[in-house]
C-alpha cells in the first residue's frame, strides 16, 4: 500500500524540490520553457509568485489551499490591485501552464483557454490606467461578483445602480456588501454620496457614512433606495480621476 500523506504537511513533490516555486520552475523545465517563479516572503512551501511581462500586470500569486495539494492563483493589476484572474489549481500542470500565460502577456481569454480552471473576474486590463475605463472596469467586476452573492437583494441593488447614469460614471466599491461610490479610483478614493445595503430582499438601506450611520431611508426595493442616493449626489462632480499618487 502506498504511503499516505499528511494534508498539514506539503506533498512530496513541492517538499522534495526545496518549495513550491522551485517546484513550478521544474516542472516548466520538464515542458520545455522557462518560468520566472520567486518565493515571496512567508513559506516558501506554501507560497510563490510569477512575474508578467506586461507592466500593468501584477506578479501572479500563488498559495497553497488548505489541502496542500490544491493552489489559490490570483493575478491583478498594478494601478489597483484589483484581481483580473483567479481559480484554484488541482494539478502542478494547470497551474504551469496558467502563470506561463499570464507571464508572456496572454489576453485573459487566453489565458483561460490555456488553463480552465482559472475564472475571469470580468473587470478588464486598462493599460494606461484611463479612470473612466478603469470605473467601467470596476462595474463590471461588482456586477460580475454579484451574480454568485448569496447575499439577498444586492444583485438588485448592484443593477439597479448601474443602471442609473450619475451613478454609473462614478467609481463603485463595496465594505462588506454595502455599495458605496467615489470620484476617484483606486488606491486613493474619495467617497461621495450615501452608502446602498441590501439587509434582505425587501428591506434596503441608505446611510450617510461608510459605516452605516445616519441612516437617511430605509426601502422595500433596490429601485428606491438607488433613487434616494441619486438625489443625495452633491452636484458638480465632473469625471471620474485618477487616485494614483504622484
Amino acid at each position: 500500500m502506498a504511503p499516505q500523506h499528511d494534508p498539514a504537511e506539503p506533498p512530496p513533490d513541492i517538499a522534495g524540490r526545496g518549495g513550491l516555486a522551485a517546484a513550478l520552475r521544474a516542472e516548466a523545465e520538464e515542458g520545455g520553457f522557462l518560468l520566472p517563479v520567486t518565493s515571496p516572503s512567508g513559506d516558501p512551501l506554501t507560497g510563490a509568485a510569477v512575474g508578467s511581462r506586461l507592466p500593468h500586470r501584477s506578479a501572479l500569486r500563488v498559495n497553497a489551499a488548505e489541502s496542500g495539494r490544491e493552489w489559490w492563483i490570483r493575478g491583478a493589476d498594478t494601478s489597483q490591485g484589483m484581481p483580473l484572474v483567479e481559480g484554484l489549481a488541482r494539478e502542478l500542470g494547470q497551474l504551469v501552464r496558467a502563470a506561463r500565460a499570464w507571464h508572456e502577456g496572454a489576453s485573459l481569454s487566453d489565458i483561460r483557454r490555456a488553463a480552465p480552471f482559472v475564472r475571469l473576474t470580468d473587470r478588464f486590463e486598462v493599460p494606461d490606467g484611463d479612470p473612466a475605463l478603469l470605473a467601467e472596469s470596476e462595474w463590471r467586476g461588482l456586477r460580475n461578483e454579484a451574480r454568485t452573492v448569496v447575499v439577498p437583494g444586492y444583485r438588485a441593488l448592484v443593477e439597479e445602480a448601474y443602471a442609473v447614469p450619475a451613478l454609473r460614471a462614478l467609481y463603485p466599491f463595496r465594505i462588506g456588501w454595502a455599495l458605496c461610490f467615489s470620484t476617484t479610483t483606486r488606491p486613493d478614493l474619495t467617497v461621495t454620496g450615501p452608502r446602498l445595503r441590501a439587509y434582505d430582499t425587501d428591506e434596503f438601506t441608505v446611510t450617510e457614512d461608510l459605516v452605516g450611520g445616519g441612516v437617511l431611508a430605509v426601502t422595500a426595493t433596490a429601485r428606491e433606495a438607488v433613487a434616494v442616493a441619486v438625489r443625495r449626489l452633491p452636484g458638480g462632480l465632473g469625471p471620474v480621476r485618477s487616485g494614483a499618487s504622484g
